[in-house]
């Protein structure tokens, strides 16, 4: 059997962007959670870093809301643009100290999420998704 000629299908394609999808957006529903658990240290620590803590129900909203939306494949392309900003504002915002190791990798993390969020944004959310159903999205 032939590897090419399996990836070019367009089972795989699709099962493929379902399950880009659900890895991509698991890290931001998980942290979103996690920001409301720990609201007011996470305030904070975005006070510390220069971004007014007020914002925070918004990059909750995002992560919770719109990682939900990635799940489900509704408005992918819009969505997953969205979160491609994001990750590379979060990346600058808190994660630029590139002489430290662990914010080293945590700023190039940031940017590789950016680039499956591009991908995903400029490929759709393929067969399995609300975009299907509801918008007749054929990406």
């Amino acid at each position: 059997m032939n590897i090419i000629n399996i990836t070019h299908t367009e089972a795989f394609n699709n099962i493929t962007k379902l399950l880009a999808r659900f890895a991509l957006a698991a890290l931001f529903i998980l942290t979103g959670l996690s920001k409301v658990e720990f609201y007011y240290a996470t305030a904070q620590y975005m006070a510390t870093m220069g971004v007014p803590g007020v914002l925070l129900p918004l990059v909750i909203a995002l992560e919770v809301i719109g990682g939900a939306m990635v799940v489900l494949g509704l408005l992918t392309h819009l969505t997953a643009l969205a979160f491609a900003i994001f990750s590379i504002v979060s990346a600058l915002l808190f994660h630029f100290d590139l002489a430290e190791q662990t914010q080293f990798l945590m700023f190039y993390k940031n940017i590789a999420i950016a680039g499956g969020f591009l991908a995903l944004a400029a490929s759709g959310a393929g067969k399995y998704s609300l975009d299907q159903l509801l918008l007749k999205d054929r990406s």
